[in-house]
């Protein structure tokens, strides 16, 4: 690593005038006593002569911030001559290059004190001989055959207009054909180069083989560590790049769909549930097609062994799927014809003032999904009826399948002129950069794992996250409960699919069912369906051999695992739950009404059964078509997530001329305030009332 800087000058000018402003005190005390201190003046102080007193300062602040690192640093100054003459430009880089190899740190300067002076009324800026420091990095970085230069500038990187204006966008790829398109605003009061100076500099290392990477060395944006996280591949500043790929960018597609979304919740509803159908057909008219791109990608995870069985179960399509999607894209599709525009209030405020309360799309919705190609054409459908922009990310895994599926739900979309409404980002765009296109993402929705879920929870800092990110089910099996219905009601929560999100993690069982044949029956079908039992304290305590005990109540096993734990009551079963839950999905298998409707009025879950599985915590199975997840949010959306959830509202107002001064003290009109009846007008019919 090598470090070039400026600030010599600066170090200088400050410690001159120090000792300026010290030895005219003195002098005019000694001479002319203090009244005259005020008419002091300083000299111009030549930047030469800053340079040359400032250089032990700058070195002596690098010095102690590397010494902290055990790191060796050495100052080597340069000017011209030493890269246009060929002796001095050979031991200059012998210089560096032992220096290097002794790993230390070079802190390189173009040597200001022998330097030509400054031009007239430059303000003191320093004389750097190449220009500049960013012509002199670039020259040193193709010098030494550098593999990578970090421009740091006190802006996120490079932006097509001067940052600051409205429309100033951050230009994550640069590519040298692209210079035309860039509007340079004025150039900084420090330093002489500016950005201008920066992307000339740029373009000459990586004409050279430099990679170069320009980024916020004052406020960096990711982890609080710009250099780390350029070199460890993260979206950081503007990167250099000499080839341009032959797709869209993400930030480009977010810019399509949303555009293109706008059109799409403009439509009648029955276009939008045209194309849903559409979809349908085409799910089941071209299966073998997809069925083919799916066997690819289960013969590259099968011979890769990385995907656990309940990864390939996911990932694996079957003609019975195919059937089983088609039928929930055609519910989507009746739901969608009350979807968007739908009036939920109607408020008269005044005469001729009407007020209505109407649903309306979300925006861009960003879903994030594992190795599950299912989710594409159920997440489509439900942005297509709900009117809403989507960008998809599914994971590498299903990567032909979902190319497929998407291709099928854009030539749906193409029949009402919204294809690009869905895009599907088919580049190595890192999740944690995604999570960051805050001003182009309304929500983000993430479909896996529960660690999926909380990488993104981190991730997203200023767009929303619907999702949860564990799912520990609870069954709590009470005193008054039904044999039969425990034994089907358990089976089926914890073996129908344990990898689901809604599977039961924790079972409860009331004390007084211990040492009975319900008991009983409950560990043989368990260690018939080979469960393995972790047991909770509790329960450890009354065998005298006991299963593993859990290493924790708050576990989410995903597997033919479940912890068992023993309750005194039902009382004591919820706070259990409130305690060691997730707030997802939880059951109560009981006889006993009273205490069944006490069990779901105090658990504070997404979901609360009574004697049914927890397996039905799902959209399909709710009759909402299909979900986008299972939300244990506090506001907007609760438990599965269809196309309710997706819908905002907004408020529109229709007046005749009516204005808040009306309605003060000293107005002529009253509030009226009254509901009115909740009807959908035809698009533009006004009441005349």
């Amino acid at each position: 690593m090598m470090i070039v800087t400026s600030g010599a000058v600066a170090f200088g000018k400050q410690r001159l005038r120090h000792e300026i402003l010290l030895s005219q005190s003195v002098r005019q005390a000694l001479h002319s006593g203090h009244n005259q201190l005020k008419d002091m003046s300083l000299p111009v102080l030549e930047a030469r002569a800053c340079a040359a007193a400032g250089q032990s300062g700058l070195m002596a602040l690098y010095e102690a911030m590397f010494t902290q690192y055990s790191t060796c640093t050495a100052q080597v100054l340069v000017t011209n001559l030493d890269f246009h003459d060929d002796q001095k430009r050979q031991n200059l880089n012998s210089t560096l290059q032992e220096l290097l190899r002794m790993n230390i740190v070079p802190i390189i300067n173009t040597n200001d004190a022998v330097v030509p002076p400054p031009e007239p009324n430059s303000d003191l800026q320093g004389v750097i001989s190449i220009k500049d420091n960013d012509s002199l990095a670039a020259r040193l970085a193709v010098e030494m055959k550098a593999d990578l230069l970090i421009a740091l500038s006190d802006v996120e990187g490079l932006y097509d207009s001067p940052p600051g204006t409205d429309d100033a966008k951050l230009i994550d790829i640069f590519y040298p054909g692209d210079q035309q398109s860039i509007t340079y605003g004025t150039k900084s009061r420090v330093g002489i180069g500016g950005m201008e100076a920066k992307v000339k500099a740029a373009l000459w290392a990586l004409q050279g083989g430099t990679s170069v990477v320009i980024a916020n060395g004052t406020h960096p944006k990711v982890t609080g560590h710009v250099i780390t996280d350029i070199v460890e591949g993260k979206k950081v500043g503007t990167f250099f790049s000499e080839i341009k790929p032959a797709g869209p960018t993400v930030e480009q597609q977010t810019e399509v769909a949303r555009s293109t979304g706008r059109t799409l919740a403009s439509l009648h509803p029955d276009q939008r549930s045209e194309i849903i159908c559409h979809l349908a057909e085409l799910l089941i008219e071209r299966k073998e097609t997809i069925l083919a791109a799916n066997k690819m990608d289960m013969d590259l995870a099968v011979n890769a062994g990385h995907l656990p069985p309940a990864m390939l179960n996911r990932l694996s399509l079957s003609p019975a799927k195919l059937n089983s999607l088609a039928i929930g894209l055609r519910q989507i599709a009746v739901a969608a014809q009350d979807s968007v525009g739908r009036v939920l209030r109607r408020t008269r405020v005044a005469h001729n003032l009407d007020l209505e309360q109407i649903t309306v799309p979300i925006g861009v919705l960003l879903v994030i999904f594992e190795a599950r190609p299912d989710c594409l054409p159920q997440v489509s459908a439900l942005a297509i009826a709900s009117g809403n922009a989507l960008l998809l990310k599914g994971g590498k895994e299903a990567a032909n399948t979902n190319r497929v599926l998407h291709q099928l739900t854009q030539e749906a979309l193409s029949m009402h002129g919204v294809r690009e409404a869905v895009q599907l980002v088919s580049t190595r765009e890192e999740v944690e950069d995604l999570c960051r296109l805050d001003k182009m993402i309304d929500l983000i929705i993430p479909r896996g794992s529960s660690q999926l879920v909380r990488d993104i929870q981190r991730a997203a800092k200023g767009i929303p996250v619907l999702g949860h990110s564990e799912g520990i089910c609870h069954v709590y099996v009470d005193a008054d409960a039904s044999v039969d219905k425990v034994i089907k009601i358990v089976r089926d929560s914890k073996c129908d699919y344990p990898a689901a999100c809604n599977a039961m993690e924790t079972l409860l069982i009331h004390r007084d069912i211990l040492r009975t044949p319900l008991f009983d029956q409950i560990i043989d079908m368990l260690r018939t369906e080979r469960v393995k039992i972790h047991a909770g304290p509790r329960f450890a305590s009354y065998l005298t051999f006991s299963p593993s005990e859990a290493n924790s109540l708050r576990t989410e096993y995903g597997d033919l695992e479940c912890c068992m734990e023993v309750v005194d009551s039902m009382q004591e079963a919820v706070d259990h739950i409130h305690k060691y839950g997730s707030s997802h999905t939880d059951v109560i298998i009981t006889e006993n009404e009273d205490r069944a409707e006490q069990f779901l009025q105090q658990l504070d879950s997404a979901c609360v059964f009574w004697n049914a599985s927890s397996r039905f915590a799902d959209g399909y199975r709710f009759g909402l078509g299909a979900e986008v997840g299972i939300s244990t949010a506090r506001i907007h959306a609760r438990g599965p997530v269809g196309l309710e959830g997706l819908l905002t509202t907004k408020w529109v107002l229709r007046g005749d001329g009516h204005t808040a001064a009306d309605f003060s003290e000293h107005g002529t009109m009253k509030y009226l305030h009254e509901n009115l009846p909740v009807r959908q007008p035809l698009a533009g019919q006004r009441d005349s009332n």
